[in-house]
C-alpha cells in the first residue's frame, strides 16, 4: 500500500507547512500543550521528514502525562536524526516517567557528558533526583 502524500493532496507547499508550524510553536510557547498538540500530530503526516515535528510531538506528550506515546515519537525523530541530544534528553525523562529508572540513569550519564552544557546540567539534575 502507497503512503498518501498529502500536502500534494491538499496543493499545499512548504508555506502552509511552515505555517501550521509557527502556530503550533505559539501554543508551546504559552504553555497550551493541549491546543498545540493536534497541530504537531498534523504536522507529524504532512512532513513525515521532519525530526523536529516528531521530537516536538513527542515533548508534548511528554508534558501531557503520555511517556508512551512521547517515546514512539522519540524513536522516529531519532531514525531521522541520530543522536540528538535534546530528544535523548527527553527520552531519559520518558523512561524515568515509566519507572525505568536504571535505562533512565544509564542514558542520563551519557548525557552528562554532553558538550550542551543545558543538556548536561538537565542530564545532572536527572541523576541527582533518581539516584
Amino acid at each position: 500500500m502507497s503512503k498518501i502524500n498529502w500536502l500534494k493532496s491538499l496543493g499545499w507547499n512548504e508555506d502552509q507547512v511552515e505555517d501550521l508550524r509557527y502556530a503550533g510553536y505559539a501554543y508551546i510557547r504559552q504553555g497550551k500543550y493541549d491546543i498545540a498538540l493536534p497541530f504537531f500530530e498534523a504536522l507529524t503526516v504532512l512532513d513525515p521528514n521532519s525530526s523536529y515535528d516528531a521530537q516536538t510531538l513527542g515533548a508534548l506528550y511528554l508534558q501531557l502525562n503520555n511517556p508512551v506515546k512521547a517515546l514512539k515519537c522519540f524513536d522516529k525523530a531519532l531514525k531521522l536524526e541520530a543522536d540528538h541530544a535534546p530528544t535523548l534528553l527527553n527520552v531519559t525523562k520518558a523512561l524515568f516517567m515509566l519507572g525505568k529508572k536504571e535505562e533512565g540513569l544509564k542514558l542520563a550519564h551519557i548525557l552528562e557528558r554532553e558538550p550542551d552544557r543545558e543538556i548536561a546540567n538537565v542530564a545532572k539534575a536527572l541523576i541527582l533526583a533518581y539516584s
